[in-house]
């Protein structure tokens, strides 16, 4: 029994460093689980590394009080609006670039990254330039009251004038992931929060030769963290070793493959777009109920990422294996994939709920000592738990049909689910039955869970299967 066991610890240990490091895996044959094993685990902590950016912020920021916290989640509400663009370009550049290294056209897969980039480029740049000049603006079309803009236009101003690191790190990491390399992705975001670990307390509250600059140096160490990430990134495309090798003759605009990746993208961007609109409503549906209310909302929603972006990495690794299969012309294992990773996932969040549910107000207190903001807080993270089985198996499917190339599916069921359902219902709740920011919290529980079986039956039905890209 203990030499099984010491065999079993072996086999383990030689998968985690296999993972870790970058490789030239097929992921078209051989043993799924593997598969589904070397693409998460190296996805889930890039996702966890992204969140960290989000909680270090709120975890400083706790410090300076209600009204910074408030800032921060406004402009996080705000910035959900560019990730749901850079997202949905990342969906279409993971689906496109997968399927080539999938039909074995890696020269296709290289050119198809620059594209990417590029368009990454020329749509954040505006959208930066605008962020900056008009973050006061932005902040009091969302509600704030008078102390919240005042104290957050400068934060604002900084996190939204880094858009273009926003998108470059998202579209880069989804080249990676695509190839099939995802520890690449990871050690671009390890790089990024390190810079961010150490210039967040130094610039906030002014350690060492460092200036004071309180919920400003926040957003500048965030920035720079990213730019940093960035760099690592573009160095990593050049290394000779890669799955994925951009050279200089790739270093052209293709308008035939530029159009094909905004073609494919609209589905995504408008998919996220729906969903992140959706939250912007929850926040102004909240923000008449005071401050308090909506630091508690934000500190449980970054806790909330915590386990949620890791789950969205292992949901990548189904995005990936459905693209590189399709291509590959292996539909079969391209769905076995899918369930095979959605139980994984169940099991993760579901191990994930049980531990928010348990300790919400430890947890929420390690962000802010004011009580009204921490019973919010902790009364949120509970209720949002509590839907995390049906959350673990919609991220999949949805991330399904993405790595296939059919974003218009999700698409129409983010309008349904959020628009349709979700928004009128947290009207209702909060307002109308005069559940407060409680009915808030209950209607994001129902409705992502309603997603989740709707997205289940529609994947079952495997058009996404002859989807062509």
């Amino acid at each position: 029994m203990q030499a099984s066991e010491t065999r079993l610890w072996t086999r383990i240990r030689a998968a985690l460093r296999e993972a870790m490091t970058s490789g030239q895996h097929d992921f078209t044959s051989g043993s799924l689980p593997r598969a589904v094993l070397l693409l998460s685990i190296p996805m889930v902590l890039e996702m966890a590394m992204e969140s960290v950016f989000g909680v270090l912020d709120a975890f400083f920021v706790g410090r300076l009080g209600p009204d910074a916290v408030a800032a921060v989640g406004l402009t996080e509400a705000l910035l959900t609006v560019i990730f749901a663009v850079a997202l949905g370009l990342s969906m279409s550049t993971t689906a496109m670039v997968a399927r080539r290294v999938g039909e074995g056209d890696h020269d296709g897969a290289a050119v198809t990254s620059v594209q990417a980039i590029a368009l990454g480029v020329i749509i954040s740049v505006p959208v930066a330039v605008f962020g900056l000049i008009a973050s006061d603006r932005l902040l009091a079309l969302m509600g704030a009251p008078a102390a919240v803009a005042r104290d957050g236009s400068a934060y604002a101003a900084w996190i939204l004038g880094g858009s273009t690191a926003i998108f470059l790190l998202f579209l880069i990491n989804a080249i990676f992931r695509g190839a099939g390399d995802p520890s690449i992705a990871m050690r671009s975001l390890w790089v990024a929060n390190l810079v961010n670990i150490v210039l967040d307390p130094c610039l906030i509250f002014g350690l060492g030769p460092f200036p004071e600059l309180g919920l400003t140096g926040a957003a500048i160490g965030t920035t720079v963290g990213r730019g940093v990430g960035v760099l690592y990134q573009l160095r990593a495309l050049q290394k000779a070793d890669g799955r994925i090798v951009v050279r200089r003759a790739h270093l052209r605009l293709e308008p035939a493959v530029m159009l094909r990746l905004l073609r494919l993208s609209l589905g995504g961007i408008g998919q996220f777009l729906i969903a992140t609109a959706s939250w912007l409503a929850l926040v102004r549906i909240l923000t008449p109920f005071g401050s308090a209310a909506l630091a508690g909302y934000t500190i449980a929603i970054r806790i909330i990422v915590v386990a949620i972006l890791p789950a969205w990495g292992m949901s990548n690794a189904a995005a990936t294996l459905v693209g590189q299969n399709l291509g590959a012309g292996k539909p079969d294992r391209a769905e076995r994939s899918v369930w095979l990773t959605g139980l994984l996932n169940m099991f993760f969040l579901g191990g994930v709920a049980v531990v928010f549910v348990l300790f919400a107000e430890p947890l929420v207190r390690l962000f802010t000592r004011d009580p009204a903001a921490l019973a919010f807080g902790a009364t949120c993270l509970r209720v949002i738990s509590y839907g995390y089985v049906f959350y673990a198996w919609g991220m999949v499917v949805v991330q399904a049909f993405n790595g296939a190339g059919d974003t218009t599916t999700p698409t129409w069921v983010n309008f349904f689910c959020y628009w349709l359902f979700q928004i009128p219902l947290a009207w209702t709740l909060a307002r109308t039955m005069e559940l407060g920011p409680n009915g808030v919290f209950l209607a994001i529980t129902i409705s992502e869970s309603l997603l989740a079986v709707v997205g289940i039956l529609l994947f079952r039905r495997g058009h996404w299967k002859t989807r062509a890209i």
